[in-house]
């Protein structure tokens, strides 16, 4: 089993107990805090069951119906999880706005405390393992489950703050206040990853950081080609394709051009990890002149 599939599983196991012990609590003292924390932990429970299943299915050799791959499900988990932050949020809106006109007493804020305590250390040490495998594997579905369950750490927190205020000074208004507080935040991380996972599905370019690391891994064989140009990058899932035209000098062999392409392509892969390049060479007629690089060593595409 891949490292991927490995975590994602350890979000769903997490996610399940702590679940069942937030409802439990929650009933137990009335806080509708606690409980828009167990539906909040719930959406992300299914977010781990999406992420699970959409890290197996990308992992899929392309085939003849998918020559590209699978990669992109990835981007479509990170939507559907979105979606179900969005309703998770609106819920906790709709009762806590409930609450605040049909007050109920939240019986021993203590227990919710301690509770959402154990909540938040249990999510924070599972979204540090899941954001290491993330940026190691690459991948936007784990990297999606992580964020959710980073944002639980904090309303976890948030929710054992309400109580402990609440604790102390009696006023039960704090227990609705801070679970629409904590549906604003969720709002936010909602729209969040749906900006990183949408824009993969509509092709955007790689984000500068890493058009610089290539640019450089270019750079380094500039005595080797006239000019590049048409550099075009987008991400599916883990994998970052990258294209580009390459005009070389007149008198290189197809053997010379071979050999600088697969050196390109080498110095790219170690530099911007989990990349698929194609280089397109032009042959630069007798005439042509030199732009290759301007003043400031700058790429000419």
């Amino acid at each position: 089993m891949s490292k991927k599939s490995e975590v994602a599983k350890l979000s769903i196991y997490s996610n399940a107990c702590l679940i069942a012990m937030k409802f439990i609590v929650g009933f137990i003292t009335g806080s509708v805090s606690i409980i828009s924390e167990a539906i909040h932990s719930t959406m992300d429970l299914m977010a781990s069951f999406v992420a699970f299943f959409s890290v197996k299915l990308s992992a899929k050799p392309p085939d003849i119906t998918h020559p590209y791959g699978y990669e992109k499900i990835e981007n479509i988990s990170g939507i559907i999880e979105t979606v179900l932050i969005f309703l998770a949020s609106l819920f906790i809106i709709k009762e806590a706005v409930h609450k605040l006109f049909n007050r109920g007493e939240v019986t021993s804020p203590g227990l919710g405390f301690l509770v959402m305590l154990i909540s938040a250390a249990v999510n924070y040490f599972v979204s540090a393992r899941l954001y290491a495998v993330a940026r190691s594997e690459g991948s936007i579905a784990i990297e999606a489950d992580a964020l959710h369950l980073k944002a639980d750490v904090y309303t976890s927190i948030g929710v054992a703050a309400g109580l402990l205020m609440l604790w102390i000074s009696g006023f039960q208004i704090l227990d609705p206040l801070v679970a629409i507080l904590i549906a604003i935040f969720i709002l936010k991380e909602a729209i969040e990853l749906f900006m990183h996972s949408f824009g993969p599905l509509v092709d955007i370019k790689l984000p500068e950081e890493e058009l610089e690391l290539l640019k450089k891994s270019i750079y380094r064989y500039r005595d080797t080609f006239v000019d590049v140009h048409d550099l075009r990058t987008r991400r599916s899932g883990n994998i970052k394709h990258i294209s580009m035209h390459m005009t070389f000098p007149y008198k290189m062999t197809v053997e010379d051009f071979n050999d600088t392409y697969a050196k390109i392509k080498m110095a790219i892969e170690a530099m911007v990890k989990d990349t698929r390049t194609l280089v397109y060479g032009e042959p630069c007629d007798k005439n042509c002149s030199s732009c290759r690089f301007d003043k400031t060593n700058k790429l000419c595409i």
